[in-house]
Formats: structure tokens, C-alpha cells, sequence
């Protein structure tokens, strides 16, 4: 297997892992949040039918990402390609970086919806954007572990067809 295909091998895992993890963040903020909490909509700027609408289109998106990294994890699987610790590694990054962008653009820049209403929502930041945080280092920390991993690999094959 030449080089660039394994390194594209390693994008795909990477990738069908960030976009996992994006669509999980995705389905559970509006699972959660949205839907049974009843704690806000994607967009709460202006009336709670076009609030309902854009949940829908939020929770579409979230299915579409779940589905698509799923067909890319089935097909790594398929081809004996799947690098688990590095898909895994992206699923955490993608959580993370989707959750961050949330609570952080979304939620203060564009301020198209809060965690919740009528409460000091300085713990709820601080919570949602910690359980970010964390999930962004537990991604990387993954990711630098499987690229560790690939290259002891890589040096084990090289050892035994010398």
C-alpha cells in the first residue's frame, strides 16, 4: 500500500470520526436540550414555530452526519482499513469542537439561542463549554496516541521486510 493511500486511509478515519462526533453532539443537544428539556431552540429569535422548524432542520443535519460517518466507518471496516483509536480520537474532536463553536459562537457572538433562559447562566457556560474543552483534549490526546501508534507500526513492517 503506497504511502499517500495510507495517508488518505488516515484522513477518512479521522474524518467519519469528526463527523460522528459532530452529528452525536448534534442528535443529543437537540434530544436533550431541545426536545425534552424544553431548555431552548436552535434559533429562539423570533416565534416558537419557527424555533420547532428550525429543530427539525437541526435534527436533520444531525441524522444526515450521524449516517454519512457511518457509511465511511462501514467502508474502512470493509476494506480492513478502520483504525479505531484514530476514528474514536475524531469523534471526541468533532463532540468537542461542534460544542465549543456552539456555546462560544452561537450561543455569545451570534446569540441565536442560550443553554436556558431565566437563570444565572454563567454555570451552564461554564459547564457546557468545560465538557467542550475537555473533549477537544481527549480527542487530541487519542489522535497523538494512534499516530504513535501508526508509526511503530510502520516501523515494525519495515523491520521485518529488511
Amino acid at each position: 500500500m503506497s504511502v499517500h493511500h495510507q495517508a488518505n486511509l488516515l484522513k477518512r478515519n479521522l474524518f467519519s470520526g469528526v463527523l460522528f462526533g459532530i452529528g452525536l453532539a448534534a442528535f443529543i443537544d437537540e434530544t436533550v436540550f431541545h426536545q425534552l428539556l424544553h431548555w431552548h431552540h436552535f434559533y429562539d429569535k423570533s416565534t416558537t414555530a419557527i424555533g420547532l422548524v428550525s429543530d427539525g432542520v437541526f435534527h436533520a443535519f444531525s441524522w444526515f452526519a450521524t449516517i454519512a460517518s457511518l457509511f465511511m466507518f462501514a467502508d474502512l471496516r470493509r476494506k480492513s482499513a478502520l483504525n479505531f483509536l484514530r476514528w474514536l480520537g475524531g469523534v471526541f474532536l468533532g463532540y468537542g469542537l461542534f460544542q465549543l463553536y456552539d456555546g462560544t459562537v452561537q450561543h455569545k457572538v451570534m446569540r441565536i439561542h442560550q443553554i436556558r433562559y431565566n437563570v444565572d447562566i454563567l454555570p451552564y457556560d461554564m459547564i457546557w463549554n468545560a465538557v467542550a474543552l475537555a473533549s477537544v483534549i481527549i480527542g487530541f490526546r487519542l489522535l497523538s496516541r494512534s499516530r504513535s501508534k501508526s508509526q511503530q507500526n510502520k516501523g515494525n513492517k519495515t523491520n521485518e521486510s529488511s
